[in-house]
């Protein structure tokens, strides 16, 4: 077991109230698997990321985590000034650790990006923006990843493309990965296994392990969308949101 939240509880305070956002979570995550936490606006995905990361203490409860971890925001949050191979560099620099150029132009090659080493963000497409902010993180050895709703701010067309490049980038390097989104599509054609959160305070209202009779190696999100499972699974995991009962 790689992360263990064992009833956890979460509120935030002002001077007038308190407002409960999550309430008994239970949730254990193996090595190497995706894990997508979906659920209405507002019902704490992220806090709950920020709870495993270590940014926030629970009110209660117990959480577990065995390696280092990786957190990649919604925003690329790239350093306009600094260039591809700089924005690369910035967490080696900050935590004073010698990385090579010839290491790291060893990942650009790998991921595509050894053409694009002097461009700086602006000269950039979205999707290689964020193809730049998941290989910065990486780029420090995390064991964990956390990926907050990172394909938000792209067009779909660029979305179902970039979805595949960090779906592969996350395999390749096998990395445990907790994605927070509130796309269901997206939920399915990544996850290995999905959370359903009910809105605020939030509980675990439901797990769906997907299944989808791939081999780990011949798996793709864009595949995944062309089996007749996605739309079963799309409809049962609407149902549970009950969106029509929020309106």
């Amino acid at each position: 077991m790689q992360i263990k939240l064992e009833n956890v509880n979460k509120s935030f305070y002002n001077i007038k109230s308190e407002t409960k956002v999550l309430e008994n979570i239970n949730i254990e995550i193996n090595k190497g698997q995706i894990i997508a936490i979906v659920g209405p606006s507002g019902c704490g995905k992220s806090t709950l990321l920020n709870l495993i990361s270590g940014l926030i203490k629970p009110d209660s409860g117990n959480i577990t985590i065995d390696g280092k971890i990786g957190y990649m925001f919604q925003k690329d949050n790239l350093f306009e000034w600094r260039n591809v191979y700089k924005n690369i560099t910035l967490g080696p620099e900050i935590k004073h650790i010698k990385e090579s150029e010839k290491q790291i132009d060893e990942i650009l090659k790998k991921y595509g990006l050894f053409n694009f080493k002097y461009y700086y963000p602006k000269e950039l497409s979205g999707g290689m923006k964020q193809r730049v902010a998941l290989i910065r993180t990486l780029i420090l050895n995390p064991d964990i990843l956390l990926l907050d709703e990172p394909f938000s701010s792209l067009d779909y067309q660029s979305k179902i493309t970039v979805q595949d490049d960090i779906y592969n980038i996350i395999k390749q390097e096998k990395k445990t990965t907790i994605l927070v989104t509130h796309d269901i599509t997206e939920a399915i054609a990544m996850a290995d296994i999905i959370y359903i959160l009910t809105a605020r305070p939030s509980t675990i209202k439901k797990k769906f392990i997907i299944d989808l009779d791939f081999k780990d190696d011949e798996k793709t999100p864009l595949k995944v969308r062309k089996t007749a499972k996605f739309q079963e699974y799309f409809a049962a995991i609407w149902k549970e949101l009950d969106f029509d009962d929020q309106l």
